[in-house]
């Protein structure tokens, strides 16, 4: 990326020419210290968001705009209770639609597995704390470490050191089910789709930690990954009463083995046309702020074409336009619509 040649103004680096007056120049690159308002933020990009009574934070509900075929593939998975497979290009709302499922059916806090090339079922599942019940065990034993054993000499319950994972935690049994989001599955090792096949099958998974414990064992309460929450697990099984709402994401970077797409019902979004894109705007910032963006939205299908771009950087270019920023410089409108991939 070039950068542009200083323009004329109080300081070499700033130019009264990109519009938004004194508002926008929060970083001035002068030096000097001072302590400046900041303005509010887009929608999407605010933090202080309304704790519910369980401690999680309400996430921001991004309006979601689907298609009525879209729809009937959504209540498909939802009536077979068969994992939702999502695959389409970065921007076109993959992710936000496990979030709209939860929001409108009351489903609470979406649990969410982002994966990457080191992501485990393991990790999914459940975490086991081997090393930190040793080293309670060892201080209940030795109490203040001094080798002369006058702890009290109990064991540490089992199940402050177990926690569950995110799709653990979906197979809690519950009587309404939990939406889980595994974002962006084909980013995994190439046998993570088949390791989870027979959870997916069985709706079930075994804690071999738990399941070591003596038949007379009372249920162990274990550690969700909801803030401050236990589920009793007996005999170390997990199984859920209603499947869980999961939507699985892909940028479709490789296929995936047919006994695993046999099992799900899968969902291609397709890019947003223009007409959608205003919609989107619109529903995110208001329909005031199409007035003055159709050179936006023309740069941002022309370079679209040429490689990937997201819709929210569309939504970012608007609200800088809206709150009087100018956009014509070549520099910064090239920062805000950067191609997602290869050299920028």
């Amino acid at each position: 990326m070039t950068t542009s040649e200083p323009l004329a103004g109080t300081s070499p680096r700033l130019s009264s020419s990109n519009g938004g007056g004194d508002d926008w120049w929060l970083f001035r690159g002068d030096g000097e210290r001072r302590e400046v308002p900041f303005p509010a933020a887009p929608p999407w990009r605010r933090f202080d968001r309304q704790e519910t009574v369980t401690g999680d934070r309400i996430p921001y509900q991004r309006p979601y705009l689907i298609d009525p075929d879209e729809v009937e593939v959504v209540n498909a998975a939802l009536h077979l209770r068969r994992p939702l497979l999502v695959t389409g290009q970065p921007g076109t709302g993959k992710s936000s639609l496990a979030h709209a499922i939860a929001h409108e059916l009351a489903l609470g806090r979406v649990l969410q597995w982002p994966v990457n090339s080191r992501s485990t079922l393991q990790d999914a599942l459940y975490h086991y704390d081997a090393v930190g019940r040793l080293r309670e065990a060892t201080l209940r034993r030795d109490g203040d470490g001094d080798g002369d054993g006058d702890g009290d000499g109990t064991e540490p319950d089992i199940g402050q050191y177990i926690r569950l994972g995110p799709l653990g935690n979906a197979l809690v049994p519950r009587e309404r089910p939990r939406v889980l989001l595994i974002d962006e599955l084909d980013k995994g090792d190439v046998d993570l789709p088949n390791d989870l096949l027979t959870v997916f099958e069985e709706g079930e998974f075994a804690i071999s930690e738990l399941t070591r414990l003596p038949a007379s064992q009372a249920p162990v309460h274990v550690r969700t990954d909801d803030l401050d929450e236990t589920t009793p697990v007996t005999r170390g099984h997990v199984r859920c009463s209603e499947f869980p709402v999961v939507v699985i994401t892909s940028n479709g970077e490789r296929e995936f083995p047919p006994a695993f797409l046999r099992r799900c019902v899968r969902l291609d979004l397709p890019e947003p046309n223009e007409q959608r894109l205003r919609e989107i705007v619109a529903a995110h910032l208001g329909p005031d702020a199409l007035d003055d963006t159709d050179d936006l939205l023309r740069e941002f299908l022309e370079r679209r074409a040429e490689g990937e771009l997201a819709t929210d950087q569309l939504l970012n270019a608007v609200f800088l336009r809206k709150g009087g920023v100018n956009l014509d410089a070549a520099s910064l409108l090239q920062s805000v619509l950067h191609r997602l991939g290869g050299a920028v």
